[in-house]
């Protein structure tokens, strides 16, 4: 069993000045032997700018990752760190505050990483990856506390549940989801498909889960009866991502038609379940996974892009508020900070990017 490689004690740093800087307004992360020292000019440019966050600068690049970064995504509860996947077969763990240095780098997958997700105590840190296994991590000490193996193919997506018991439901291109229980060896359930699994989500309660693949349409399954409840249709391309709303209300897909799409699935609905469409992104000949997420408020929405920018749109109007550059790659996925005005953005330019904006 592989363990995480540390790199530096974990740190819950505070939050840093707002004045301290350094000779641009984009702080890239020091190297340890790097010093990056502030001039007036700097300062004074930084002072000058109306800040929302505790973020050390209005935008802070990190980077370390040595290939394509495919997701990323906050810890839940605090805040305070942020977990990365890429495609050199590594999850880091970062520090949001200060200078955003990464304290641990977990090794122990064979392959690429697709995504990573925390568990919502902030205990564990959960990953997808094509050498065919989700890994359970522990975030506290680095170590990998579980290898779940039953996939005979890449594993495209995880996601846990919300609540109770911890469960993480997997989606394969071996045409299956599957739900894993941290305590038991082999998977729980399986759910079969004709298709690719390309994303999985749970429902708010655990009791349904949501798959999306090649055949462009989501299926809604029930955990207990392992049955297809309804089929929702509307996307003509492949489906990318999924991601539940706060109040679990709605859902969100992201497609390699260029749309993303919001849809009701609370048990009774009236009328179509498909609530609207969200324009502007793009997919390329990569076909990367690009995912989607809310704000924890649930106004706002965002979702990777090809043409490397990040998009955020209002929930309610449809209406994309940030259209941002920055990134020179694809943008793989953006996710929303639980507390303050902060994006993060990962992108197959290796780098991330965490940034301000406006609520």
């Amino acid at each position: 069993m592989s363990e995480g490689n540390p790199t530096k004690r974990r740190g819950d740093e505070g939050s840093a000045d707002n004045n301290e800087g350094s000779n641009a307004l984009v702080l890239k992360k020091p190297r340890k032997d790097e010093i990056v020292v502030a001039t007036d000019s700097s300062s004074k440019a930084l002072s000058a700018v109306n800040r929302t966050s505790n973020l050390q600068a209005p935008i802070m690049l990190l980077t370390g990752h040595q290939a394509e970064v495919f997701s990323v995504k906050f810890s839940p509860l605090s805040g305070k760190h942020l977990a990365s996947a890429s495609a050199d077969k590594t999850i880091m763990l970062w520090n949001v505050y200060g200078d955003c240095e990464s304290y641990y780098v977990l090794r122990g997958h064979n392959g690429s990483i697709l995504e990573v997700q925390w568990s919502t105590d902030e205990g564990y840190v959960f990953s997808a990856s094509v050498d065919k296994t989700v890994g359970v991590w522990d975030t506290e000490t680095g170590a990998r506390l579980k290898r779940c193996k039953g996939h005979t193919n890449f594993v495209n997506s995880c996601c846990p549940s919300r609540r109770g018991i911890q469960y993480i439901v997997s989606g394969s291109d071996d045409c299956s989801a599957k739900i894993w229980d941290v305590r038991a060896r082999n998977a729980t359930a399986t759910f079969r498909t004709q298709y690719p699994t390309t994303a999985v989500c749970f429902s708010d309660q655990a009791d349904l889960v949501y798959t999306a693949g090649i055949d462009n349409c989501i299926k809604v399954w029930d955990v207990r009866k392992q049955q297809i409840l309804r089929v929702m249709e509307g996307h003509t391309d492949t489906i990318t991502g999924l991601r539940l709303s706060p109040d679990g209300y709605n859902l969100i897909s992201n497609s390699m038609d260029d749309t993303v799409r919001m849809w009701d699935v609370r048990p009774w609905c009236p009328g179509s379940r498909e609530l609207g469409t969200f324009q502007g992104i793009s997919h390329n000949s990569e076909k990367t996974l690009l995912k989607v997420n809310w704000s924890p408020d649930g106004s706002k929405i965002s979702a990777g892009s090809a043409d490397r920018l990040v998009y955020i749109w209002d929930s309610q109007s449809k209406k994309i508020l940030y259209r941002l550059p920055g990134h020179i790659g694809a943008v793989n996925e953006v996710d929303f900070h639980p507390l303050e005005p902060i994006i993060a953005s990962a992108s197959t330019d290796k780098n991330i990017y965490l940034g301000e904006i406006r609520y």
